[in-house]
C-alpha cells in the first residue's frame, strides 16, 4: 500500500508502519493518523502478519508529538471529531501484538502512540515525554490513563505536570518501556521480540491482550473470569491441540490460529 505520510512494509511473518515525515520530526497530523488506522485495516486481514512493528523514518524521532500548526488552529468542536484518541484505541484494541521501536524523540502524542503498543523498546538515542502542558493543554490522546497503569501515578503525576522529557534509560528504569540498547541494534532487538511472539499461538496471542487490557480496568473476580473464560475458548481451539501435542512429540508447533 502506498500513503503519503506513511510507509508500510511485511517482511515475513512482521508488518512495518513507519511514520514518515522526517522534515517535521514525524509530527503526527490528521492525515497521518487516519493513514494509520488503514494501515492497521490492512494488516488485519493478512493472516501472515502475526506482528506489527511502529517506528519513524531517519534517526531522529520516532513521532515528535501532534502538528502544532493544526492544534494552534483546532476548536473545541473539532476536539471532539476524529482525532488521535480514537486512532491510538485502535492500535491499543488491535487483535495482533505492536512494539513501538523508539528510535529517537516520542514526544506528547508520539509517546501517547507508543504507549497504546503492547511493548516499548528504544534506542539510547531516544527522549520521551508530554510536555503539553507548556501549551496550555493536556496529553488527551490516553495519555494520562496509559502512562499512569505502566508507570504508576505517583511517576505519571510527575512526568504529566512538569512536563519533563527524560531519557531512554530512565524510560527503562520506571518501567515505562522494556528495553533500551544502541541505535544500531534497535532494529534487531525489535525484530528479534516479533520473530519470538510470532513463533506463539495467534488466538492465544489475541486472547492474552484481551484479557490483559480489559482486565486491569475491572475487579479482580469479574477480572479472573474473563481470564477463564478466554482460556476456554483456547481450550476447544486447533493451536491448543498442535500446541500441546508438538510440546509432547519435542518439535515446534504449526500453528494455524483456529
Amino acid at each position: 500500500m502506498e500513503f503519503d505520510n506513511i510507509l508500510v512494509k511485511e517482511e515475513m511473518e512482521i508488518g512495518f508502519i513507519i511514520i514518515n515525515r522526517p522534515e517535521l520530526r514525524n509530527a503526527l497530523n490528521l492525515e497521518t493518523l487516519l493513514e494509520i488506522e488503514q494501515a492497521l485495516d490492512h494488516l488485519r486481514i493478512n493472516q501472515e502478519i502475526r506482528v506489527v512493528i511502529f517506528t519513524g523514518a531517519g534517526e531522529k524521532s520516532f513521532a515528535a508529538g501532534a502538528d502544532i500548526s493544526q492544534l494552534n488552529k483546532r476548536t473545541m468542536i473539532e476536539a471532539l471529531g476524529p482525532n488521535m484518541t480514537a486512532t491510538y484505541r485502535k492500535i491499543e484494541e488491535f487483535e495482533k501484538p505492536t512494539i513501538a521501536a523508539i528510535n529517537g524523540f516520542a514526544l506528547g502524542g508520539g509517546l501517547e502512540l507508543a504507549l497504546a503498543c503492547d511493548i516499548r523498546i528504544a534506542s539510547y538515542n531516544a527522549k520521551v515525554g508530554l510536555p503539553e502542558v507548556g501549551l496550555g493543554i493536556i496529553p488527551g490522546a490516553g495519555g494520562t490513563q496509559r502512562l499512569t497503569r505502566i508507570v504508576g501515578k505517583g511517576k505519571a503525576m510527575d512526568l504529566i505536570l512538569t512536563g519533563d522529557i527524560i531519557t531512554a534509560e530512565e524510560a527503562e528504569r520506571i518501567g515505562l518501556i522494556s528495553k533500551a540498547v544502541p541505535l544500531d541494534e534497535l532494529m534487531e532487538k525489535v525484530k528479534e521480540y516479533a520473530n519470538r511472539i510470532s513463533l506463539k499461538g495467534p488466538l492465544a496471542l489475541r486472547l492474552a491482550k484481551a484479557a490483559v487490557n480489559h482486565g486491569a480496568d475491572i475487579g479482580m473476580e469479574t477480572a479472573l473470569y474473563l481470564e477463564k473464560l478466554s482460556q476456554t475458548i483456547l481450550m476447544g481451539s486447533e493451536d491448543k491441540g498442535e500446541g500441546t501435542q508438538a510440546f509432547l512429540e519435542k518439535r515446534k508447533p504449526k500453528f494455524q490460529g483456529k
